[in-house]
């Protein structure tokens, strides 16, 4: 049984002329947290919701956990019931409680009973810290407490897989702290993670390797401490001297 749960071979990926992916070589095992950084526009937000077919890859091939994304809409399915997904924005429902929010994936999807889907739902609100918000609805709560929300509803489907597109970046800075706090507990949980974000901190604290992307390719890709104590390119160097 091999580790790997995440391989993406020479992955291409166009918005009509836009090459926005480049021959993307990545394999991720089981329990690894990976930070991707890099400037706008340079792919990485591209990179992750191809994994769960957010995106579609024009070329390359890529495998989640044995089953690898193509056309077919039951394994695509698979794979996202696998594979949690935490936004910039919250994308929760604002009609619905945080507690509803949390229940509706997995009474659909999973068939789950209501009473069961409460009660992972409360058990996944106290790890995030707002089981006391769980009958609010999302305009009640502050920006930090809705992406706390929206890790919460992601861990509900039980996923295999957390990937993370930039989850602190439309936050007020005092705000950021309580949704990194929550990720580092997750990571320490033995979660598998890829996360897009310019938090170089959390990345120094959680991650086992950090890629560095800059137009549509991974550019470096190294482990931690490596990778900020001896940036190996140029581009790289030039990035961490801008954000450090």
């Amino acid at each position: 049984m091999s580790d790997k749960i995440i391989e993406m071979k020479n992955v291409n990926k166009w918005f009509g002329d836009f090459q926005v992916l480049k021959d993307v070589n990545l394999e991720v095992n089981q329990k690894q947290k990976i930070v991707v950084c890099g400037p706008s526009g340079s792919g990485k937000s591209t990179l992750i919701r191809c994994i769960n077919r957010l995106e579609e890859h024009q070329k390359g091939t890529i495998i989640v956990d044995g089953n690898e994304l193509t056309e077919d809409t039951k394994n695509i399915e698979k794979i996202r019931a696998e594979v949690g997904m935490v936004f910039q924005q919250f994308n929760l429902f604002p009609h619905l409680s945080i507690l509803d929010n949390c229940t509706l994936a997995p009474i659909w999807v999973k068939k789950m009973p209501k009473k069961q889907a409460e009660e992972m739902a409360t058990k996944q609100l106290e790890k995030v810290q707002i089981v006391d918000q769980a009958k609010k609805f999302p305009g009640q709560l502050s920006g930090g407490q809705q992406q706390r929300a929206a890790i919460a509803r992601a861990l509900c489907m039980e996923p295999k897989i957390m990937l993370f597109d930039e989850p602190t970046s439309a936050l007020d800075p005092e705000m950021i702290k309580e949704v990194l706090d929550a990720m580092v507990n997750l990571a320490k949980g033995g979660m598998t993670m890829i996360v897009v974000t310019h938090e170089m901190g959390f990345a120094k604290e959680v991650a086992d390797e950090v890629i560095f992307m800059d137009e549509g390719m991974i550019v470096e890709r190294a482990a931690t401490k490596e990778f900020f104590a001896n940036p190996k390119s140029d581009r790289t160097k030039l990035f961490l001297s801008q954000i450090l």
